[in-house]
């Protein structure tokens, strides 16, 4: 599945991306504030759902909304507004939804289960990390769940290593800090087997690669935000809202490596 966000007003944008995001973790969102580029895009891309403020200068969302479906006539429309004027043109394109600002969580789900044309679910399951903000892991749209809440942050240091394996040394050094001892060790243990059992149960055994007194992951069996930015994908530049695995202390070196990148920008 893949959805496009468009509004022009940057924070407005960001923050409809984050929401259909949170709906959604695991599906490709591309975001736009130029509606000529969000056109050109869906042009040369098969869109299944597009959120479209109405308030677009110099193509409103209206016209924006009737360009892309002449190219994809099974397209999904869902507009968002702080107006409720528009409702009757709307209806005149058969669109999927109508929200009204401010854009919640609620009215997002409430408009993907109730789509005019149904998407069809992706078979293969795929693991869906997110970095920015705190760090979340998905798999099927749901939750990660681990025995430990040390299995959360030994993925989260995994991710954050893009595939270079880890030494159990390391790993500790990061996990407990200035009480790193070899008394963690068995601990340490246990968390990769509840990663690994984690992971297995979700169908994402292919995320994890293992060499005696080591692990890392396969970065390419991961969808990440983090990854995605580095790539320089345009929806990931504009997702990223200045937080990076904000519950970790040790994840401030990569942070502040992203703000320099976002400076450069």
């Amino acid at each position: 599945m893949k959805i496009m966000t468009a509004d022009n007003e940057k924070l407005a944008l960001e923050g409809l991306t984050r929401t259909v995001q949170k709906v959604l973790p695991s599906v490709e969102i591309v975001s736009f504030r130029d509606p000529a580029e969000a056109l050109e895009y869906g042009m040369k891309e098969e869109i299944d759902i597009a959120f479209l403020d109405i308030n677009m200068n110099p193509v409103n969302g209206i016209e924006l909304a009737r360009q892309l479906r002449e190219v994809n006539p099974r397209i999904n429309i869902i507009f968002t507004t702080g107006y409720s004027e528009y409702t009757g043109d709307a209806m005149k394109l058969h669109a999927s939804g109508y929200i009204m600002k401010p854009v919640t969580i609620e009215k997002v789900r409430r408009e993907i289960e109730d789509l005019r044309y149904p998407v069809a679910e992706e078979t293969g399951k795929k693991l869906y990390v997110q970095t920015f903000g705190n760090f979340e892991a998905f798999a099927d749209q749901e939750p990660l769940r681990f025995a430990y809440t040390k299995t959360k942050e030994l993925l989260a240091y995994l991710v954050d290593r893009k595939g270079a394996l880890c030494t159990n040394g390391e790993i500790m050094a990061i996990l407990w800090e200035d009480d790193a001892s070899e008394k963690h060790t068995s601990y340490l243990k246990n968390l990769k087997k509840d990663l690994r059992t984690a992971l297995d149960m979700n169908g994402c055994d292919d995320v994890l690669v293992r060499r005696r007194g080591m692990i890392g992951i396969v970065p390419s069996s991961i969808v990440c935000d983090y990854y995605d930015f580095l790539a320089g994908k345009p929806e990931a530049r504009q997702s990223y809202c200045g937080e990076y695995m904000s519950q970790y202390s040790w994840a401030e070196f990569t942070h502040a490596e992203l703000e320099r990148m976002e400076m450069d920008l």
